[in-house]
């Protein structure tokens, strides 16, 4: 603090209280500020959810690639899982990579991810 300020705060810790009182009245008046308790501040609920992380909780499962020798037994699955028909099931296979099924929970995007890598397939959760 410099010396001007350090002589205002002596002469303030020299007043008694009824003059405090008087001195941030006069101060409230003049520079036109609220020095009283501050209110409770209300928190933008959006500016909230910013700082948190978000949580996944849908989940879409991706066909990466395939190895060319489980190409039959991953054509079941695919056809088990999208109700697809073969030529189209053998289409959706051959062009790599593909969503097999969108907006799933983690636990359903689990299972069908265990069941496309049982039968050969790389898979990914996005």
């Amino acid at each position: 603090m410099s010396v001007k300020t350090l002589e205002i705060l002596e002469q303030i810790k020299s007043l008694n209280v009824n003059e405090t009182s008087q001195l941030v009245k006069q101060i409230e008046a003049t520079f036109n500020v609220d020095v009283s308790t501050p209110k409770f501040l209300q928190i933008d609920k959006r500016d909230e959810d910013e700082t948190q992380p978000q949580i996944q909780t849908e989940f879409d499962v991706l066909l990466v690639s395939i190895l060319a020798e489980k190409k039959i037994a991953l054509l079941k699955v695919i056809r088990t899982v999208t109700g697809l028909v073969l030529k189209e099931a053998k289409d959706f296979v051959e062009s790599l990579p593909q969503v097999v099924q969108t907006g799933l929970n983690q636990e359903a995007a689990e299972i069908l991810k265990q069941q496309l890598e049982e039968a050969g397939a790389v898979v990914s959760l996005t």
